[in-house]
């Protein structure tokens, strides 16, 4: 497993949190939903601390601009993977129903 999944899958783990909502259980599907939510917003984070690194603190040396752009398309992996994932159960569930 690469760098890339091992950080998904701790993201996505580590949103725990996400599995309830103000004292109620959500079902599986918000809760997954949520863990992907979560593990966006942690590497929205990380481009806004190393953007403000390099905005403010003058590191614009041509390395941290190619980790910048790198952590940029994880972004954007992750953000495509999460709806093809999403909207991959949504319809199994959506088929499930119309079977039941």
């Amino acid at each position: 497993m690469n760098t890339i999944d091992t950080r998904i899958l701790t993201d996505l783990a580590g949103s725990g949190t996400m599995f309830q909502s103000q004292g109620r259980s959500r079902n599986w599907f918000e809760a997954f939903a949520g863990a992907w939510g979560a593990a966006l917003d942690n590497q929205a984070l990380q481009i806004e601390q190393q953007s403000d690194g390099i905005a403010n603190n003058g590191g614009d040396s041509p390395s941290a601009i190619t980790q910048l752009t790198a952590e940029s398309m994880r972004m954007s992996f992750m953000a495509q993977s999460s709806h093809t994932s999403l909207d991959s159960v949504s319809k199994a569930l959506e088929t499930m129903a119309r079977k039941s």
